[in-house]
Order: C-alpha cells, then structure tokens, then sequence
C-alpha cells in the first residue's frame, strides 16, 4: 500500500480513486486559453491537470488559472527553482521536478522546505529520454529507477517525503518492468503512463496496454494518458481504461457487442453504436449486450443486465441471462430502450 498525499482537494495513494490526470498544451501564459481548456477537461471528468511554466509570464498567468479553475493544478518545472517557487506562490497545488536538474542541493533544499511550509507535493518526473548520463550504462528499466530513488533521497536529505513519482518510457514494456521495480521498492504513491504514446489510436493501444497492465498488478494511484492533440481524449482514454479493468468508481452504462460472423442477420454495429450513445444518458450502473446470433449470445452475456441475441427474421431480448420476449428486428433498439427502463 502506497502512502497518501493531498493533492489539493485530491488524494492520492492509500487505497484511494485512482485520480485521471491530463495536461494543458495552450500557453501557459494565455490564461483565458487555458482556462477555456481546463473547463473542458474538468466537464470530461479529469480530476488533476498539469499546466508547463516555462517563464515568468506563465508563473503570472497561474495566478488567475488556479484562481478560476476547479481542479487541482500542477506547475510543470524544469531547470528553474525560481520558477517552482513563483508556481507554489501562484497557487499550484504540486509541482512537477527533477529535482537533479534545477541546480545544486542548496537550491533543492531551499525549494523542499518552501515547499514543505505550503504542504505542496512534488512529484519526480523521471522520462526514458532525458535521463542523467551515470546511467548510461543500465538497462533503461533499471536507470529510471535508480534515477527516481536517486531524487528522492535528494528531497529525504532535505526532510521532505510529500513525493509522488513516475517512471515512463515511450516503450511499454520498459515502462511496465521500471514501475513493477519501483513500486517494489518504495512506498510512494505513482503517476503512471506512458509517454510519447503518440496519436490517438496508436497512442491509445501503448497506453491501454501499459496502464492496463499496471493496474491489474495493483500498482497506480494516477494515470495520465499521453496522446498527441486534443487532451480531452486523454482523459475520455484514461476513464475507459479504468472501466476495462473494473477500477472506474463513477456511475456508468456499459455497452458490450460481439464482432460479427456469418450468422449474423442483424445491424449489430448500427445497433451498438445506437446503444452507446443512449447509455450515455443514463445515469445508472448497467451493462448491456448486443450479440448477433442466439448460438451463444445469451451465454456469453450472462454478466449483462440486458441484451438482445439477433435472428433472421425476430430476435430474442434477455436480462440477466433469460429470454424475456422475441421481437421483430425492426423493434430491437426500442425494445431494449423499454428493458433497460424497467430496471
């Protein structure tokens, strides 16, 4: 069990709702922009996200972003501990570091005890691509470990222990072994992803793989999809992740359909998709089924509320794994709509 820390009005770690995570990619310094993005994500369901604060004008423009925005706001850092102090005086609830790059142990020291007097959190941020050159030599898994532990025994020297970490590669093996080492061997909490995913549907595969994996050994107290354009898509990836491997808290109808053979004689991708944008709708937990054929959609629906398992001419509507009527195909969706509604 990973140890808990405060986030704003976010927790994470402890056994706490794994919290979804994005980042901004307007600047910074544009506050109305960022503003106009973060409302976005918010009403997506993120719970976190991240702003970079690469100048002064962006340190500023925090100011009014943390003051007008819901969420919880991470100051991105790097090299300038001046910067990381000016985000915390800008009301950024956690500020995001290496802490091997913004200067000698006098300038960490400095920046971990105002850190610490304000109760913000840093989390070390440790990438594939940007490691320090005395791990060179291991294997990539092992140097983002070393690196990560390296850090934060620089922020434990400095009584400092409110840290999170992550240790993500644009490879999904390497990020899974590096996170499955680090999570042996400390108890912080971890921010997990990988990065550079890349565009949305290759993106999305890396990251439901590495995440995926992660989660399903226990291990992940945040997540961050890392997808190349609108990051509104992350956290729409990030939620349906976290329903795949049954770690999504919210209230939600589910939609599940099988791919079709030449039994089918139903539309079941129309009928689906049709299904999928009534479920979300609903505010109900529910799972429903679309099954092109009764050889064995009823049976291997048996986990679903309602469903329907299509025929040539008539189909057959079932909840909780029994047929409770046949109707003609043309009347599948409102059928459905009627079953779901009862319940």
């Amino acid at each position: 069990m990973t140890r808990k820390i405060k986030i704003g009005k976010i927790t994470i770690g402890g056994g706490e709702r794994i919290a979804v995570q994005s980042m901004t990619n307007t600047p910074t310094k544009d506050a109305d922009a960022t503003l106009a993005q973060l409302s976005t994500l918010e009403k997506a369901g993120c719970d976190i996200a991240r702003c970079s604060v690469p100048d002064k004008e962006s340190a500023e423009a925090l100011k009014v972003i943390t003051a007008n925005c819901g969420m919880p706001i991470v100051a991105d850092i790097h090299f300038d501990y001046r910067l990381a102090i000016a985000a915390a005086d800008a009301g950024a609830a956690k500020i995001r570091i290496n802490p091997g790059n913004i200067g000698d142990k006098s300038k960490v020291d400095y920046l971990a005890r105002y850190l610490k007097e304000r109760n913000i959190p840093i989390r070390i941020g440790v990438n594939g691509g940007s490691l320090e050159k005395q791990y060179a030599s291991m294997p990539l898994d092992d140097a983002m470990v070393a690196s990560a532990l390296g850090h934060a025994r620089l922020l434990e020297e400095c009584d400092f222990t409110d840290i999170a970490i992550s240790v993500k590669s644009s490879d999904v093996r390497t990020t899974i072994s590096a996170y499955r080492k680090l999570s042996a061997q400390c108890d912080y909490p971890l921010h997990i992803g990988v990065t550079e995913a890349g565009i949305y549907e290759k993106g999305l595969i890396k990251s439901a793989i590495g995440i995926g994996s992660l989660l399903c050994d226990g291990i992940g107290d945040t997540v961050r999809v890392s997808l190349t354009g609108d990051p509104v898509r992350e956290v729409h990836a990030a939620r349906e992740i976290l329903k795949a491997v049954g770690l999504y808290e919210g209230t939600y109808a589910e939609v599940v359909s099988c791919p079709t053979c030449a039994r089918t004689c139903i539309d079941v991708a129309g009928i689906a998709s049709e299904m999928q944008e009534y479920a979300e709708t609903l505010d109900k937990k529910i799972k429903i089924a679309v099954m092109g054929c009764v050889v064995n959609g009823i049976g291997e629906s048996q986990g679903c509320d309602v469903g329907v398992a299509g025929g040539k001419d008539k189909s057959a509507i079932f909840r909780g794994g029994r047929i409770v009527r046949v109707v003609p195909n043309g009347e599948i969706i409102a059928a459905l709509k009627e079953e779901i509604n009862a319940l």
